[in-house]
């Protein structure tokens, strides 16, 4: 005799994809349970005292162009329930030797004014096209494969034949080292190989949002994405259990449908999915450095001072060789780091005149050794005296990222690589990426469409599978 549904939906794991996928469940209507094993809500967007008290760290994910950008969250009243978006005047600054910057800014003009004469011109005509268009461009971006016709086909066409190259394809439109490293930075945030297809559109995507939406963080830190979530599917009806750990499905209460926000790996041992995601990889690791420091970071280029982001590699070389050793299993040397300097923007996050900053470098998945001093090296190129301010440091390998979230397996803080045809169909090739073999079990983690990032966007278009699925189950009924 089968149990008495006592939820028409249960979410395991409460990041921001799970509560998102619930949300949008409770919002169609449904009774919603969602179980966290950690002892708050949040994932890869937390925020923690992880050196000193008082200072407010992000242990993951801090600064959020496609959060602020995400079509879900801007239909959803997060404001209300805390969620407040700082934008530092420069977006992201990208620092060379000489004490000059490339300044990813909030408009294409000054963006373009940073690179030089030369290579303004190709960086108006690179991105000027899509400026204005975010709306319609973040839909067809974030929407799951097989899904109809874009909303805006000839942009979305033109953009996709543009970025669907690598990233170095788009480089050699640009005369001058200075373009061609801010675009190897942003196509970093992949985590992959410079010369993997679709960097390029990585590179743009991110470029795009600054100047559409900006880079923000969330005032407080990011916790307070997540706590916003939980707000809203609270009022909305919806119950969040912290501290369970789920291990089999039969652990769960009777419902309709189970939503897991988890790897693809432990959905496939928690509901006995046998090999289903067999040929899913995971990526490189990396090595976060969590900072309380006496003052703010000393860049020698002043953009850099201003900025909440700040990507540190001199040349196109420089990052691709960084990125290639991180991949290919070897351990760092001169690596890229991505930097955020919160405090910029919001003093609340440290005790008066202090700063909270963190920076990461790639390294092979999971990888076991000490980077603390090459990314200190590396920073101190370009912010000399960056240790003496340095107060305290929480130091996370790969190791220390799996314990803290279940999902980066071996420290794969993108749920899954970038590269070959999973950069598009991930976890598996398969009309629904959401759905799995066993009816009514579905996957919602950054493993599924459109990916890593704070955005929600997987756990959206997990819950339209799922609502999609209970009205066949209940017409066939």
């Amino acid at each position: 005799m089968s149990r008495a549904v006592v939820a028409d939906a249960v979410v395991v794991g409460a990041g921001p994809n799970g509560l998102t996928a619930a949300v949008e469940l409770a919002r169609a209507g449904l009774s919603v349970q969602v179980y966290e094993a950690a002892d708050t809500v949040g994932g890869g967007a937390r925020t923690e005292e992880l050196t000193l008290p008082g200072f407010r760290h992000d242990p993951c994910s801090a600064v959020h162009p496609f959060g602020i950008g995400s079509p879900v969250f801007s239909a959803l009243p997060l404001a209300r329930h805390g969620l407040e978006w700082l934008q530092p005047r420069v977006p992201m600054a990208h620092p060379f030797p000489d004490g000059t910057a490339a300044v990813l800014g909030r408009t294409v003009g000054e963006t373009a004014a940073s690179l030089g004469p030369r290579d303004a011109p190709a960086y108006r005509k690179l991105l000027a096209p899509y400026v204005g268009h975010w709306e319609t461009l973040a839909a067809d971006f974030f929407r799951p494969p097989w899904s109809g016709l874009p909303k805006d086909p000839y942009r979305f066409a033109r953009f996709g034949l543009t970025g669907l190259p690598p990233v170095g394809v788009l480089a050699l439109r640009f005369h001058d080292a200075k373009a061609r490293a801010l675009l190897a930075g942003l196509a970093g945030h992949a985590i992959a190989r410079l010369r993997e297809p679709l960097t390029g559109a990585m590179a743009m995507m991110f470029a795009l949002a600054a100047h559409e939406r900006g880079w923000p963080v969330a005032r407080g830190g990011s916790q307070a994405i997540s706590d916003a979530l939980a707000a809203h599917l609270t009022e909305l009806g919806g119950a969040v259990t912290t501290g369970v750990t789920v291990r089999k499905l039969d652990e769960l209460p009777p419902a309709r449908a189970y939503v897991f926000d988890t790897s693809p790996s432990a959905l496939a041992r928690i509901a006995a999915l046998g090999d289903a995601y067999r040929g899913y990889r995971h990526g490189p690791s990396v090595f976060k450095i969590d900072y309380a420091l006496d003052g703010p970071v000393p860049w020698t280029a002043p953009a850099a001072r201003e900025a909440g982001t700040v990507h540190v590699g001199p040349t196109y070389t420089e990052i691709g060789d960084a990125l290639d050793r991180a991949v290919t299993g070897r351990p760092p040397q001169t690596p890229f780091l991505i930097t955020s300097q919160p405090t910029v923007v919001d003093p609340s996050r440290a005790p008066e005149g202090k700063h909270v900053f963190w920076a990461y470098a790639h390294v092979p998945r999971g990888w076991h050794g000490d980077a603390t001093d090459a990314v200190e090296r590396q920073i101190e190129r370009f912010a000399p005296g960056f240790r003496d301010l340095v107060l305290a440091r929480a130091v996370t390998g790969p190791a220390g990222l799996a314990a803290r979230n279940a999902n980066y397996v071996e420290g794969d803080i993108a749920c899954g690589a970038f590269s070959g045809l999973q950069t598009v169909l991930r976890p598996r090739l398969a009309a629904i990426p959401y759905a799995t073999r066993r009816p009514g079990v579905f996957l919602c983690s950054a493993a599924t469409p459109p990916g890593p990032g704070v955005h929600g966007m997987s756990g959206h278009n997990a819950a339209k599978a799922v609502l999609r699925h209970l009205r066949r189950a209940a017409a066939r009924s």
